[in-house]
């Protein structure tokens, strides 16, 4: 049973997917070896608690708040979108008709449109985006009717992705101020090979022998490949030059709008996946927002700003521009000042823990943090104790949890602290600690912390076992997929945390007066009850087990015999392939 238990140390590493409070958009198109790809981390929402968590588990702040998969068109009603696209599709169908010939038109009329599509570079870079995005679903439906040998469907596709490239193309110089000679070259030779791929699938359509269709197949294909090619290299070029214009608006303004304006756009590409916040890290992004935050006249600026560090450094290159430019120090002065708001202080919580959470297998190269650790973890501990809504509390919490797992003198400075204390206070304010997120947070820490010999009489003090207890209950209070997981997490590492906390006969007298031994049978035998989690059983049997040790006569023979007395493995094949049943 020991060995059993020791097993069970791995469990607790596996935390939380990324809060799924940040949203993840993919925009991908793979043809042959040819892949773009628009990765979202995104991470943050207006509306929902905002923290990458990035504890293990699916893949966070790519985890903060609902880590779940989804397109971004997609997660909106079906005539809501329908009238977003409408402007797409109908310029789609005008080029159709006109072959891309310009309409003329008055000089002053055409500067009140090119003035009106200025209003906002962020909307013009979303509207991009939209159109890459549809641009890449085409030319990935080509790809699937090509290889079905649906001819009429592939010409008709490609006519439309034709159509959309001139669009892209012309909507980006509405409010482009200038191509460089590179991005006329990339346009010119996608343009022409569109126009090829539509002239080569009409001739397609001139033949139906067979044979000459599937020598030509291979041509196409070829063709394909080549058009994502140019279109891949092309959207990287764009937003690579949008990346640098951004970059030096923040450089040579003085402003505190035009700087706000261009932190909020680096914001918005940021979101959008990896692969921007690994373009706007190589353009020296992370070093120019750690520069706002070390000039005084932008502090109005410095919740945006950290919340836009937050999200590019969920990739390594964002990663290792903070470590050049001592992000940990400047993070740390901003914890500690008190002069600084709660929302400040929130969101440089928010980058602690985009930056050490567990599954980031970059960040062990972060020897400053260590050095400054004791600070930053007195800060957090200090912010979870004076929190004012739930979502200032999911975020220092949430980098407490991470810290644990980074390093484990983190929970001596946490007990020290009287942090498990502070912990469980907050717990008792539904207003503070109102999510299973946050609840995540909390056993994380306490999960972590529990191999600590002086935790069990501060869990007893603070009425731990009871909460423990609770979190064992946990249930979701909507059918999210992302809501379940969290109850599952909670439920497997209270498990966890009760397991390693009955060592002590204290806790396991109290756990047992609280009945969490009929609890854990019920968890164990009741698929449903653990929402089918092998994780939670695994972690229910062990801390059953543990508790039996003290308390043998609290269990029904039949449940000793087949929950205690076999090996751990046994009665995990007999609850999971068991019916819900408690005989």
């Amino acid at each position: 049973m020991t060995q059993d238990l020791e097993s069970l140390n791995g469990q607790c590493g596996k935390t939380c997917d990324g809060l799924d409070v940040l949203l993840k958009d993919r925009i991908a198109v793979k043809l042959g070896s040819i892949s773009w790809s628009l990765d979202s981390s995104l991470w943050r929402s207006a509306d929902k608690n905002r923290i990458n968590m990035a504890f293990k588990g699916e893949d966070h702040l790519d985890s903060l708040s609902l880590p779940v998969q989804r397109m971004h068109l997609m997660q909106v009603d079906s005539v809501q979108r329908w009238m977003e696209d409408l402007k797409l599709m109908t310029d789609c169908e005008c080029m159709c008709i006109l072959q891309s010939k310009p309409i003329s038109v008055e000089k002053e009329e055409q500067h009140e449109l090119i003035l009106s599509s200025q209003s906002s570079t962020c909307d013009h870079l979303q509207l991009l985006l939209k159109r890459a995005w549809i641009i890449s679903t085409e030319l990935s439906r080509i790809a699937q009717k090509l290889e079905k040998s649906r001819w009429h469907r592939v010409h008709s596709v490609t006519v439309r992705v034709n159509c959309h490239v001139h669009s892209m193309i012309n909507e980006y110089h509405t409010f482009s101020r200038g191509s460089s000679r590179e991005m006329h070259q990339l346009e010119k030779l996608l343009i022409d090979k569109c126009s090829e791929f539509t002239a080569f699938t009409e001739r397609c359509l001139q033949t139906e022998d067979e044979e000459i269709l599937k020598s030509m197949k291979s041509c196409v294909n070829e063709t394909l490949t080549t058009v994502a090619q140019h279109f891949g290299q092309l959207i990287e070029l764009v937003l690579t030059q949008e990346t640098q214009t951004l970059l030096r608006q923040m450089e040579l303004s003085g402003s505190l709008v035009v700087t706000e304006s261009a932190i909020r756009a680096l914001l918005s590409l940021a979101q959008e996946g990896a692969h921007l916040c690994r373009i706007i890290a190589q353009e020296g992004g992370v070093v120019a927002l750690f520069r706002i935050c070390r000039q005084d006249c932008f502090r109005c600026l410095y919740p945006l700003t950290l919340r836009t560090l937050a999200s590019i450094c969920c990739v390594e290159e964002g990663m290792h521009q903070l470590e050049k430019v001592d992000g940990i120090l400047c993070l740390a002065d901003i914890l500690t000042d008190t002069s600084h708001s709660e929302a400040t202080h929130a969101e440089a919580a928010a980058v602690i823990a985009q930056i050490t959470s567990p599954h980031l297998t970059f960040t062990q190269h972060l020897s400053s943090f260590l050095e400054n650790m004791e600070e930053i973890v007195t800060a957090l501990v200090k912010l979870c104790q004076e929190a004012s809504s739930g979502e200032v509390f999911l975020l220092a919490s949430a980098a407490l949890a991470n810290i644990t797992f980074f390093d484990t003198m983190a929970c001596e400075i946490l007990l020290q602290l009287n942090a498990m204390k502070i912990l469980l206070a907050a717990c008792s304010d539904k207003h503070i600690v109102d999510t299973p997120y946050s609840r995540d947070q909390v056993v994380t820490i306490l999960a972590n912390m529990s191999v600590l010999d002086q935790c069990a009489s501060e869990i007893i003090q603070g009425n731990g076992v009871q909460l423990l207890m609770e979190m064992l209950c946990e249930k979701p209070s909507s059918g999210s997929a992302a809501e379940i997981a969290a109850c599952e997490r909670v439920q497997q590492k209270s498990a966890v945390t009760l397991a390693r906390l009955s060592r002590a006969p204290e806790v396991a007298e109290a756990a047992v007066k609280l009945s969490c031994i009929p609890r854990l049978i019920k968890l164990c035998r009741s698929p449903t009850e653990r929402n089918n989690s092998d994780s939670v059983l695994v972690a229910c049997l062990a801390a059953l087990r543990r508790l039996a040790v003290t308390n043998p006569d609290g269990l029904e023979d039949s449940d000793f015999q087949q929950l205690v007395k076999p090996r751990l493995v046994d009665s995990f094949l007999l609850c999971t392939n068991m019916e819900e049943s408690f005989v």
